[in-house]
């Protein structure tokens, strides 16, 4: 079984930072993508940012330059360092997995709440 579990969120005023963890356990292929995903009240759940194993990454445009995606391929965890917040980053964020050797599967964490004040 495989789970993913969030940490780190919370309220902070704009333009504070953040770092989220991702933790991953259970039986995963070393060929993964790891991602933050968030969403906020009444909008849909949108991409964050992404990370292969191999370690590239993708970031939406909203968070460019702002928020750095990383991971520890050792111990399946992910991270997310949320620099200059603002009140619009205000969401649930959520850890997924995608692991699987042809077929990957998708796996969720639970998500964190991230409040930004203003």
């Amino acid at each position: 079984q495989v789970q993913l579990v969030e940490s780190g969120g919370g309220l902070v005023q704009a333009g504070g930072s953040l770092r989220l963890s991702c933790a991953a356990s259970g039986s995963i292929f070393s060929n993964n993508i790891m991602g933050w995903y968030r969403q906020a009240p009444g909008k849909q759940r949108e991409l964050v940012a992404t990370i292969t194993s191999g370690g590239s990454t993708n970031y939406a445009d909203s968070v460019k330059g702002r928020f750095t995606i990383s991971r520890d391929n050792a111990k399946n965890t992910a991270y997310l360092q949320m620099n200059n917040l603002k009140p619009e980053d205000t969401a649930v964020y959520y850890c997924k997995l995608d692991s699987g050797r042809f077929l990957k599967t998708s796996y969720w964490g639970q998500g964190t709440q991230l409040t930004v004040s203003s």
